[in-house]
Protein backbone atom coordinates (compact mmCIF):
# COMPACT_ATOMS: atom_id res chain seq x y z
CA UNK A 1 0.00 0.00 0.00
CA UNK A 2 1.35 2.81 -0.65
CA UNK A 3 -0.15 7.36 -0.37
CA UNK A 4 -2.42 8.81 -3.80
CA UNK A 5 0.08 11.03 -5.31
CA UNK A 6 -2.86 13.60 -4.85
CA UNK A 7 -3.35 12.33 -1.54
CA UNK A 8 -5.34 15.89 0.32
CA UNK A 9 -4.51 14.15 4.22
CA UNK A 10 -1.82 11.53 5.32
CA UNK A 11 -3.32 11.42 9.28
CA UNK A 12 -1.50 8.44 9.92
CA UNK A 13 1.91 10.16 8.19
CA UNK A 14 3.54 9.89 4.75
CA UNK A 15 3.46 6.33 5.02
CA UNK A 16 -0.17 5.41 5.71
CA UNK A 17 -3.45 5.32 3.78
CA UNK A 18 -4.36 8.22 2.18
CA UNK A 19 -8.30 9.60 3.73
CA UNK A 20 -10.24 12.27 1.57
CA UNK A 21 -10.84 16.02 2.21
CA UNK A 22 -13.83 17.68 1.03
CA UNK A 23 -12.50 21.03 1.05
CA UNK A 24 -15.71 23.02 0.10
CA UNK A 25 -17.02 22.06 3.43
CA UNK A 26 -14.96 24.79 5.20
CA UNK A 27 -17.31 27.76 6.22
CA UNK A 28 -15.23 31.43 4.84
CA UNK A 29 -15.68 34.41 5.73
CA UNK A 30 -13.33 36.22 3.79
CA UNK A 31 -16.25 36.44 0.99
CA UNK A 32 -15.23 40.61 0.58
CA UNK A 33 -10.96 39.53 1.10
CA UNK A 34 -9.71 41.40 -2.01
CA UNK A 35 -6.24 40.83 -1.02
CA UNK A 36 -3.13 42.80 0.58
CA UNK A 37 -4.20 45.83 0.80
CA UNK A 38 -0.61 47.94 0.74
CA UNK A 39 1.36 47.56 -2.81
CA UNK A 40 0.53 45.64 -5.67
CA UNK A 41 -0.69 42.38 -4.09
CA UNK A 42 1.67 41.92 -1.71
CA UNK A 43 4.84 44.00 -3.46
CA UNK A 44 5.71 46.48 -1.11
CA UNK A 45 3.84 45.90 2.02
CA UNK A 46 5.82 43.60 4.80
CA UNK A 47 6.32 40.09 4.67
CA UNK A 48 6.89 37.85 7.88
CA UNK A 49 7.97 34.33 7.47
CA UNK A 50 7.34 31.80 10.10
CA UNK A 51 8.16 28.28 10.73
CA UNK A 52 4.83 27.28 12.21
CA UNK A 53 6.72 23.84 14.26
CA UNK A 54 8.72 26.72 16.54
CA UNK A 55 6.47 29.92 16.28
CA UNK A 56 4.95 28.73 19.00
CA UNK A 57 5.32 26.18 21.98
CA UNK A 58 2.49 24.11 20.79
CA UNK A 59 3.83 24.43 17.06
CA UNK A 60 0.39 23.96 15.13
CA UNK A 61 -1.48 26.37 13.07
CA UNK A 62 -4.35 27.01 15.12
CA UNK A 63 -2.06 28.17 18.05
CA UNK A 64 -0.08 29.87 15.28
CA UNK A 65 -3.35 31.98 14.44
CA UNK A 66 -3.68 33.08 18.79
CA UNK A 67 -0.67 35.09 17.85
CA UNK A 68 -1.55 37.15 14.63
CA UNK A 69 -2.50 40.76 16.63
CA UNK A 70 0.90 40.66 17.47
CA UNK A 71 1.43 40.88 13.71
CA UNK A 72 -0.91 43.16 12.85
CA UNK A 73 0.33 45.39 15.58
CA UNK A 74 3.65 44.88 14.19
CA UNK A 75 2.41 46.20 10.71
CA UNK A 76 3.09 43.26 8.83
CA UNK A 77 0.99 42.97 5.29
CA UNK A 78 1.48 39.26 4.48
CA UNK A 79 2.74 36.19 6.71
CA UNK A 80 4.84 33.46 4.62
CA UNK A 81 4.69 30.26 5.91
CA UNK A 82 7.35 27.99 5.41
CA UNK A 83 6.46 24.44 4.27
CA UNK A 84 3.41 22.26 5.28
CA UNK A 85 3.39 19.83 3.20
CA UNK A 86 3.54 16.04 4.48
CA UNK A 87 6.96 14.75 5.72
CA UNK A 88 7.82 11.82 8.09
CA UNK A 89 8.06 12.50 11.67
CA UNK A 90 7.08 15.10 14.30
CA UNK A 91 9.12 18.28 13.42
CA UNK A 92 10.72 19.19 10.29
CA UNK A 93 11.55 22.69 8.26
CA UNK A 94 9.15 21.40 5.61
CA UNK A 95 11.88 20.92 2.68
CA UNK A 96 11.73 17.51 3.10
CA UNK A 97 8.07 17.10 2.51
CA UNK A 98 7.27 13.73 0.38
CA UNK A 99 3.14 14.48 0.52
CA UNK A 100 3.12 17.95 -1.76
CA UNK A 101 -0.91 17.94 -1.77
CA UNK A 102 -1.56 16.89 2.11
CA UNK A 103 -1.19 19.27 5.35
CA UNK A 104 1.13 17.68 7.64
CA UNK A 105 -0.86 16.45 10.48
CA UNK A 106 1.53 17.76 12.90
CA UNK A 107 0.52 21.41 12.05
CA UNK A 108 -3.36 20.30 12.37
CA UNK A 109 -4.22 18.65 8.88
CA UNK A 110 -5.17 20.41 5.71
CA UNK A 111 -8.64 21.95 7.68
CA UNK A 112 -6.42 23.96 10.23
CA UNK A 113 -4.37 25.59 7.38
CA UNK A 114 -8.38 27.11 6.24
CA UNK A 115 -8.93 28.25 9.58
CA UNK A 116 -5.32 30.39 10.05
CA UNK A 117 -5.85 31.94 6.34
CA UNK A 118 -9.50 32.27 7.24
CA UNK A 119 -8.33 34.17 10.68
CA UNK A 120 -5.38 36.52 9.04
CA UNK A 121 -7.95 37.37 5.99
CA UNK A 122 -10.19 38.46 8.62
CA UNK A 123 -7.68 40.69 10.47
CA UNK A 124 -6.25 41.76 6.97
CA UNK A 125 -3.08 39.77 6.42
CA UNK A 126 -2.54 37.61 3.34
CA UNK A 127 -0.76 34.31 3.52
CA UNK A 128 1.89 32.83 1.11
CA UNK A 129 3.06 29.40 1.26
CA UNK A 130 5.69 28.11 0.78
CA UNK A 131 6.14 25.55 -1.81
CA UNK A 132 8.89 22.99 -2.82
CA UNK A 133 8.78 21.86 -6.76
CA UNK A 134 12.38 21.26 -7.19
CA UNK A 135 12.63 17.64 -5.34
CA UNK A 136 10.62 15.35 -2.54
CA UNK A 137 12.34 14.09 0.75
CA UNK A 138 14.30 11.04 1.34
CA UNK A 139 11.75 9.08 3.55
CA UNK A 140 8.08 8.32 2.07
CA UNK A 141 8.94 9.06 -1.37
CA UNK A 142 6.62 6.95 -3.18
CA UNK A 143 5.82 8.74 -6.22
CA UNK A 144 8.44 7.40 -8.80
CA UNK A 145 6.16 3.79 -8.33
CA UNK A 146 3.25 6.00 -10.18
CA UNK A 147 4.79 7.10 -13.21
CA UNK A 148 7.96 9.06 -14.48
CA UNK A 149 7.83 11.99 -12.02
CA UNK A 150 11.58 12.16 -11.71
CA UNK A 151 14.10 12.71 -14.29
CA UNK A 152 18.03 11.62 -13.88
CA UNK A 153 19.19 14.03 -16.71
CA UNK A 154 18.22 16.40 -14.34
CA UNK A 155 20.44 16.08 -10.61
CA UNK A 156 19.80 18.39 -7.96
CA UNK A 157 21.67 18.52 -4.94
CA UNK A 158 18.82 16.59 -3.37
CA UNK A 159 18.48 13.81 -5.89
CA UNK A 160 16.85 13.61 -8.62
CA UNK A 161 14.84 16.64 -9.85
CA UNK A 162 11.13 16.03 -11.75
CA UNK A 163 10.98 15.38 -15.17
CA UNK A 164 9.59 18.40 -16.75
CA UNK A 165 10.81 17.73 -19.92
CA UNK A 166 11.33 14.49 -21.09
CA UNK A 167 8.89 11.50 -21.90
CA UNK A 168 5.77 11.36 -19.83
CA UNK A 169 6.31 14.79 -18.55
CA UNK A 170 3.13 16.28 -19.42
CA UNK A 171 1.23 14.79 -16.98
CA UNK A 172 4.35 15.70 -14.36
CA UNK A 173 3.60 19.52 -15.44
CA UNK A 174 0.13 18.69 -14.80
CA UNK A 175 0.32 16.93 -11.13
CA UNK A 176 2.86 20.13 -9.63
CA UNK A 177 0.40 23.30 -11.99
CA UNK A 178 -2.65 21.53 -10.46
CA UNK A 179 -1.20 21.56 -6.98
CA UNK A 180 -0.33 25.11 -7.11
CA UNK A 181 -3.47 26.21 -8.36
CA UNK A 182 -5.26 24.11 -5.69
CA UNK A 183 -3.55 26.17 -2.87
CA UNK A 184 -5.51 29.49 -4.20
CA UNK A 185 -8.82 27.50 -4.46
CA UNK A 186 -9.51 24.97 -1.57
CA UNK A 187 -7.39 27.29 1.08
CA UNK A 188 -7.92 30.99 -0.18
CA UNK A 189 -4.48 30.70 0.05
CA UNK A 190 -2.46 35.22 -1.42
CA UNK A 191 0.99 33.82 -2.85
CA UNK A 192 3.14 30.86 -3.12
CA UNK A 193 7.10 31.20 -2.56
CA UNK A 194 8.63 28.75 -4.99
CA UNK A 195 11.19 26.67 -3.47
CA UNK A 196 15.02 26.93 -5.34
CA UNK A 197 13.44 27.42 -8.68
CA UNK A 198 16.95 27.39 -10.22
CA UNK A 199 16.31 23.65 -9.39
CA UNK A 200 13.95 23.67 -11.51
CA UNK A 201 15.53 21.87 -14.78
CA UNK A 202 13.14 22.50 -17.71
CA UNK A 203 14.49 22.40 -21.28
CA UNK A 204 11.37 22.60 -22.99
CA UNK A 205 9.02 25.71 -24.33
CA UNK A 206 7.22 27.52 -22.36
CA UNK A 207 9.11 26.97 -18.96
CA UNK A 208 7.39 25.01 -16.40
CA UNK A 209 7.53 28.40 -14.37
CA UNK A 210 6.02 30.17 -17.46
CA UNK A 211 3.53 27.91 -18.08
CA UNK A 212 2.78 28.26 -14.19
CA UNK A 213 2.66 31.96 -14.11
CA UNK A 214 0.27 32.15 -16.83
CA UNK A 215 -1.82 29.58 -15.35
CA UNK A 216 -2.27 31.23 -12.44
CA UNK A 217 -2.86 34.75 -14.06
CA UNK A 218 -5.83 33.15 -15.59
CA UNK A 219 -7.02 31.71 -12.28
CA UNK A 220 -6.77 35.61 -10.79
CA UNK A 221 -8.95 36.73 -13.39
CA UNK A 222 -11.48 34.32 -12.41
CA UNK A 223 -10.97 34.52 -8.90
CA UNK A 224 -11.39 38.49 -8.48
CA UNK A 225 -8.61 38.65 -6.10
CA UNK A 226 -4.34 39.28 -6.75
CA UNK A 227 -2.45 35.72 -6.63
CA UNK A 228 1.42 36.47 -6.36
CA UNK A 229 4.65 34.01 -7.12
CA UNK A 230 7.54 34.69 -5.37
CA UNK A 231 10.63 32.60 -6.52
CA UNK A 232 13.61 32.11 -4.50
CA UNK A 233 16.51 32.06 -7.02
CA UNK A 234 19.92 31.81 -7.19
CA UNK A 235 20.68 32.82 -10.56
CA UNK A 236 20.55 36.52 -9.91
CA UNK A 237 18.72 36.60 -13.60
CA UNK A 238 16.04 39.50 -13.66
CA UNK A 239 14.59 37.01 -16.37
CA UNK A 240 12.97 35.55 -13.49
CA UNK A 241 10.66 38.59 -12.81
CA UNK A 242 10.42 38.92 -16.79
CA UNK A 243 6.60 39.15 -17.82
CA UNK A 244 6.17 35.90 -19.93
CA UNK A 245 5.17 37.76 -23.16
CA UNK A 246 8.63 38.85 -23.06
CA UNK A 247 9.71 35.25 -22.88
CA UNK A 248 10.60 35.61 -18.86
CA UNK A 249 9.02 33.64 -16.28
CA UNK A 250 6.28 35.35 -15.11
CA UNK A 251 6.87 35.38 -11.27
CA UNK A 252 5.79 38.91 -9.20
CA UNK A 253 9.00 38.95 -7.02
CA UNK A 254 12.08 37.35 -5.85
CA UNK A 255 14.63 36.44 -2.81
CA UNK A 256 17.27 38.75 -3.35
CA UNK A 257 20.26 37.20 -1.08
CA UNK A 258 22.96 39.60 -2.20
CA UNK A 259 20.31 42.24 -0.21
CA UNK A 260 21.16 40.07 2.77
CA UNK A 261 24.66 39.16 2.16
CA UNK A 262 25.74 42.92 1.79
CA UNK A 263 24.32 43.40 4.97
CA UNK A 264 25.48 40.90 6.88
CA UNK A 265 29.36 41.88 5.93
CA UNK A 266 28.78 45.43 6.82
CA UNK A 267 27.29 44.54 10.17
CA UNK A 268 28.61 41.54 11.18
CA UNK A 269 32.27 41.99 9.38
CA UNK A 270 32.17 38.30 8.31
CA UNK A 271 33.96 37.11 5.26
CA UNK A 272 34.00 33.21 5.04
CA UNK A 273 32.32 31.53 2.11
CA UNK A 274 30.06 33.66 -0.09
CA UNK A 275 30.28 36.77 1.77
CA UNK A 276 33.81 37.11 0.87
CA UNK A 277 33.01 39.14 -2.38
CA UNK A 278 30.64 40.93 -0.66
CA UNK A 279 33.57 42.73 1.59
CA UNK A 280 34.66 44.53 -1.48
CA UNK A 281 37.86 44.60 -3.48
CA UNK A 282 37.38 41.88 -5.04
CA UNK A 283 36.88 41.04 -8.88
CA UNK A 284 33.03 41.41 -8.37
CA UNK A 285 34.03 45.10 -7.13
CA UNK A 286 37.46 45.90 -6.71
CA UNK A 287 37.69 49.45 -5.90
CA UNK A 288 35.48 49.89 -3.28
CA UNK A 289 34.78 47.73 0.20
CA UNK A 290 31.72 46.53 2.20
CA UNK A 291 30.21 49.91 2.19
CA UNK A 292 30.41 49.95 -1.83
CA UNK A 293 28.65 46.56 -2.04
CA UNK A 294 25.73 47.71 -0.06
CA UNK A 295 25.28 50.50 -2.02
CA UNK A 296 25.42 48.79 -5.56
CA UNK A 297 23.00 45.98 -3.67
CA UNK A 298 20.73 49.12 -2.53
CA UNK A 299 20.27 50.65 -6.14
CA UNK A 300 20.92 47.70 -8.12
CA UNK A 301 19.18 45.04 -6.38
CA UNK A 302 22.27 42.58 -6.89
CA UNK A 303 26.10 42.62 -6.62
CA UNK A 304 26.58 40.00 -8.97
CA UNK A 305 24.80 41.05 -11.84
CA UNK A 306 27.05 39.43 -14.58
CA UNK A 307 30.26 40.19 -12.48
CA UNK A 308 33.24 37.56 -11.00
CA UNK A 309 31.56 35.32 -8.15
CA UNK A 310 35.14 33.86 -6.41
CA UNK A 311 32.43 31.50 -4.59
CA UNK A 312 30.88 30.11 -7.78
CA UNK A 313 33.93 30.11 -9.38
CA UNK A 314 32.78 32.14 -12.89
CA UNK A 315 31.07 35.16 -13.84
CA UNK A 316 27.47 35.10 -11.90
CA UNK A 317 24.05 36.80 -12.77
CA UNK A 318 22.64 39.32 -15.58
CA UNK A 319 22.24 43.53 -14.70
CA UNK A 320 18.91 44.85 -13.74
CA UNK A 321 17.16 48.04 -15.45
CA UNK A 322 17.25 50.59 -12.96
CA UNK A 323 14.75 52.55 -15.06
CA UNK A 324 12.30 49.82 -16.09
CA UNK A 325 12.40 47.33 -13.06
CA UNK A 326 9.97 47.62 -9.87
CA UNK A 327 12.47 47.15 -6.83
CA UNK A 328 9.56 45.90 -5.27
CA UNK A 329 10.09 42.88 -7.44
CA UNK A 330 12.95 41.96 -5.31
CA UNK A 331 12.21 40.70 -1.42
CA UNK A 332 15.11 42.75 0.84
CA UNK A 333 15.99 41.36 4.39
CA UNK A 334 18.32 41.12 7.43
CA UNK A 335 17.50 37.16 8.29
CA UNK A 336 15.72 34.06 6.71
CA UNK A 337 15.01 30.59 7.74
CA UNK A 338 18.05 29.94 5.65
CA UNK A 339 20.77 32.44 6.56
CA UNK A 340 20.17 31.49 10.45
CA UNK A 341 19.50 27.32 10.20
CA UNK A 342 22.26 27.09 8.15
CA UNK A 343 24.86 28.14 10.09
CA UNK A 344 26.09 25.83 12.65
CA UNK A 345 24.48 27.05 15.62
CA UNK A 346 21.72 28.54 13.98
CA UNK A 347 22.29 31.72 15.33
CA UNK A 348 20.44 34.76 14.59
CA UNK A 349 21.85 38.33 13.68
CA UNK A 350 20.91 39.50 17.37
CA UNK A 351 23.75 36.95 18.28
CA UNK A 352 25.93 38.12 16.55
CA UNK A 353 25.63 42.46 16.74
CA UNK A 354 25.27 44.88 19.20
CA UNK A 355 21.14 46.09 19.57
CA UNK A 356 22.85 49.16 17.28
CA UNK A 357 24.13 47.13 14.59
CA UNK A 358 20.71 45.53 14.11
CA UNK A 359 18.61 48.56 14.33
CA UNK A 360 20.81 49.87 11.13
CA UNK A 361 20.21 46.85 9.43
CA UNK A 362 16.61 47.05 9.80
CA UNK A 363 16.42 50.44 8.88
CA UNK A 364 18.47 49.88 5.56
CA UNK A 365 15.92 47.03 4.10
CA UNK A 366 12.65 48.22 5.57
CA UNK A 367 13.42 52.03 4.14
CA UNK A 368 14.76 50.34 0.87
CA UNK A 369 13.08 50.05 -2.64
CA UNK A 370 12.52 46.22 -1.92
CA UNK A 371 9.66 44.05 -0.56
CA UNK A 372 10.91 43.99 3.19
CA UNK A 373 10.85 40.59 5.04
CA UNK A 374 10.71 39.50 8.60
CA UNK A 375 11.96 36.92 9.88
CA UNK A 376 10.13 35.47 12.95
CA UNK A 377 11.47 36.87 16.40
CA UNK A 378 13.94 39.15 14.65
CA UNK A 379 11.71 41.65 15.09
CA UNK A 380 12.61 41.60 18.99
CA UNK A 381 16.21 40.33 18.61
CA UNK A 382 14.73 36.83 20.28
CA UNK A 383 17.09 35.09 22.21
CA UNK A 384 16.07 31.52 20.65
CA UNK A 385 18.23 30.16 17.91
CA UNK A 386 16.64 28.83 14.55
CA UNK A 387 18.35 25.26 14.24
CA UNK A 388 18.49 22.75 11.43
CA UNK A 389 16.27 19.84 13.12
CA UNK A 390 14.80 16.57 11.76
CA UNK A 391 12.99 13.91 12.61
CA UNK A 392 13.72 11.04 10.21
CA UNK A 393 11.76 7.96 11.03
CA UNK A 394 14.23 5.67 9.72
CA UNK A 395 17.27 5.37 12.44
CA UNK A 396 20.04 4.96 9.22
CA UNK A 397 18.88 8.06 7.63
CA UNK A 398 18.64 10.23 10.88
CA UNK A 399 21.91 9.01 11.33
CA UNK A 400 23.15 9.68 8.78
CA UNK A 401 21.92 13.29 8.49
CA UNK A 402 23.03 13.73 12.19
CA UNK A 403 26.61 12.76 11.31
CA UNK A 404 26.96 14.44 8.07
CA UNK A 405 25.90 18.29 9.57
CA UNK A 406 28.81 17.70 12.14
CA UNK A 407 31.39 16.37 9.75
CA UNK A 408 30.11 19.59 7.40
CA UNK A 409 30.98 21.93 10.57
CA UNK A 410 34.15 20.07 11.62
CA UNK A 411 35.40 21.43 8.20
CA UNK A 412 35.27 24.57 9.67
CA UNK A 413 36.81 24.05 12.57
CA UNK A 414 33.88 22.75 15.09
CA UNK A 415 33.97 20.45 17.56
CA UNK A 416 31.88 17.14 16.51
CA UNK A 417 29.96 17.48 19.74
CA UNK A 418 29.19 21.44 19.89
CA UNK A 419 27.08 20.80 16.78
CA UNK A 420 23.58 20.19 17.57
CA UNK A 421 22.01 16.96 16.42
CA UNK A 422 19.51 17.85 14.09
CA UNK A 423 17.48 14.47 15.52
CA UNK A 424 17.08 15.14 18.59
CA UNK A 425 14.42 16.88 20.12
CA UNK A 426 16.25 19.33 22.35
CA UNK A 427 17.47 21.06 19.09
CA UNK A 428 13.74 21.68 17.56
CA UNK A 429 12.65 22.85 21.42
CA UNK A 430 15.81 25.14 21.82
CA UNK A 431 14.59 26.52 18.19
CA UNK A 432 10.93 27.91 19.39
CA UNK A 433 10.15 31.40 19.97
CA UNK A 434 10.06 32.79 23.67
CA UNK A 435 6.85 34.89 23.96
CA UNK A 436 7.54 36.47 26.86
CA UNK A 437 10.49 38.36 25.91
CA UNK A 438 8.24 41.15 24.02
CA UNK A 439 8.15 43.01 26.88
CA UNK A 440 11.86 42.96 28.11
CA UNK A 441 14.55 45.11 28.60
CA UNK A 442 16.46 45.25 24.73
CA UNK A 443 13.86 43.17 23.58
CA UNK A 444 11.03 44.97 23.97
CA UNK A 445 12.86 48.78 22.60
CA UNK A 446 13.66 46.02 19.35
CA UNK A 447 10.06 45.81 18.77
CA UNK A 448 9.11 49.33 19.08
CA UNK A 449 12.00 50.05 16.39
CA UNK A 450 10.50 47.72 14.09
CA UNK A 451 7.07 49.17 14.42
CA UNK A 452 8.79 52.40 14.43
CA UNK A 453 9.92 51.79 11.13
CA UNK A 454 7.33 49.80 9.47
CA UNK A 455 4.64 52.27 10.09
CA UNK A 456 7.21 55.25 8.78
CA UNK A 457 7.21 52.99 5.65
CA UNK A 458 3.62 52.66 5.58
CA UNK A 459 3.07 56.44 6.28
CA UNK A 460 5.91 57.52 3.63
CA UNK A 461 4.54 56.93 -0.16
CA UNK A 462 8.47 57.99 -0.84
CA UNK A 463 9.44 54.42 1.16
CA UNK A 464 7.23 52.11 -0.79
CA UNK A 465 7.84 53.76 -4.36
CA UNK A 466 9.92 50.51 -6.16
CA UNK A 467 11.62 53.05 -8.50
CA UNK A 468 15.46 52.37 -8.32
CA UNK A 469 16.79 54.91 -10.58
CA UNK A 470 15.23 57.31 -7.55
CA UNK A 471 17.32 55.42 -5.07
CA UNK A 472 20.82 57.34 -4.65
CA UNK A 473 23.39 56.73 -2.06
CA UNK A 474 26.30 57.96 -0.75
CA UNK A 475 28.96 56.93 1.80
CA UNK A 476 32.69 57.34 3.12
CA UNK A 477 34.43 53.74 3.41
CA UNK A 478 36.98 55.44 6.01
CA UNK A 479 34.55 57.38 8.01
CA UNK A 480 31.72 54.54 8.31
CA UNK A 481 28.64 56.49 7.47
CA UNK A 482 26.15 56.01 4.83
CA UNK A 483 23.28 57.90 3.25
CA UNK A 484 20.47 56.29 1.49
CA UNK A 485 18.76 59.05 -0.25
CA UNK A 486 14.82 58.06 -1.30
CA UNK A 487 13.37 61.95 -2.30
CA UNK A 488 13.53 63.96 0.32
CA UNK A 489 13.62 60.75 2.88
CA UNK A 490 17.26 60.05 4.11
CA UNK A 491 18.30 56.62 6.02
CA UNK A 492 21.27 58.37 7.41
CA UNK A 493 23.74 55.71 9.19
CA UNK A 494 26.80 56.03 11.64
CA UNK A 495 28.61 52.41 11.70
CA UNK A 496 31.56 53.78 13.47
CA UNK A 497 32.44 53.37 16.86
CA UNK A 498 32.75 57.31 17.97
CA UNK A 499 30.37 60.04 17.20
CA UNK A 500 29.99 61.50 13.80
CA UNK A 501 29.07 65.20 13.32
CA UNK A 502 28.61 66.39 9.71
CA UNK A 503 27.11 63.61 7.43
CA UNK A 504 25.69 65.51 4.59
CA UNK A 505 22.43 65.72 4.09
CA UNK A 506 22.23 68.38 0.92
CA UNK A 507 19.52 68.06 -1.30
CA UNK A 508 19.12 70.98 -4.08
CA UNK A 509 16.70 73.39 -2.84
CA UNK A 510 16.29 72.35 0.52
CA UNK A 511 16.27 74.96 3.40
CA UNK A 512 15.23 72.70 6.45
CA UNK A 513 15.42 69.08 8.13
CA UNK A 514 13.39 67.32 10.29
CA UNK A 515 14.75 63.49 12.49
CA UNK A 516 11.26 61.04 12.03
CA UNK A 517 12.90 58.42 13.71
CA UNK A 518 16.15 57.67 15.33
CA UNK A 519 17.55 54.93 17.56
CA UNK A 520 19.15 57.21 19.60
CA UNK A 521 16.96 60.39 19.47
CA UNK A 522 18.16 62.14 22.29
CA UNK A 523 21.90 62.15 20.94
CA UNK A 524 20.86 62.60 17.24
CA UNK A 525 20.59 66.46 16.36
CA UNK A 526 19.95 68.12 12.93
CA UNK A 527 23.03 71.02 12.10
CA UNK A 528 23.46 73.82 9.47
CA UNK A 529 26.31 71.63 7.91
CA UNK A 530 24.60 67.99 8.59
CA UNK A 531 23.48 65.82 11.10
CA UNK A 532 24.84 64.69 14.29
CA UNK A 533 25.08 60.67 15.12
CA UNK A 534 26.22 59.10 18.11
CA UNK A 535 27.93 55.94 17.59
CA UNK A 536 26.46 53.12 15.68
CA UNK A 537 23.45 54.83 15.20
CA UNK A 538 21.03 55.23 12.28
CA UNK A 539 18.31 58.00 11.77
CA UNK A 540 15.28 58.69 9.38
CA UNK A 541 15.56 62.73 8.14
CA UNK A 542 13.56 64.74 6.30
CA UNK A 543 15.09 66.93 4.07
CA UNK A 544 12.70 69.89 2.74
CA UNK A 545 9.42 70.01 1.87
CA UNK A 546 7.81 66.02 0.38
CA UNK A 547 7.14 66.01 -3.07
CA UNK A 548 3.56 65.70 -4.06
CA UNK A 549 2.41 61.79 -4.96
CA UNK A 550 1.50 62.95 -7.98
Amino acid sequence: MTPDPRSPWQPEGVHGPSRWFDATRFPWRDATWAGPQLGDGLLGGVVYELHVGTFTRQGTLDAALERLQHLVDLGVDVVELMPVASWPGRWNWGYDGVGPWAVVEAYGGPEALQRFVDACHRVGLGVCLDVVYNHLGPEGNYLSRFGPYFSDRHPTPWGEGFNFDGEGSLHVRRWVIDNALRWFTDFHIDALRLDAVHELHDESTPHVLAQLSDEVAALSGRLGRPLTLIAESDLNDPVTVAPTRDGGRGMAAQWDDDVHHALHVVLTGETQGYYADFAGHTRALPEGGPLAVLAKTLTRAFLHDGTWSSFRGTDWGAPVDRTTTDGRRFLGYLQTHDQVGNRALGDRISALVTPAQQAIGAALYLTSAFTPMVFMGEEWAASTPFQFFTDFDDPALGAAVSDGRRREFATHGMAWDDVPDPQEKATYRRSQLKWHELTTGDHARMLRWYKDLIALRRNEFQLTDGRLDLVDVEFDEAAQWLVVRRGTLHTVVNLAPSARWHVPLAVEGADSAEVLLAWEPDQTKVKHDGLHLPPQSVAVVRVGQPTSSS
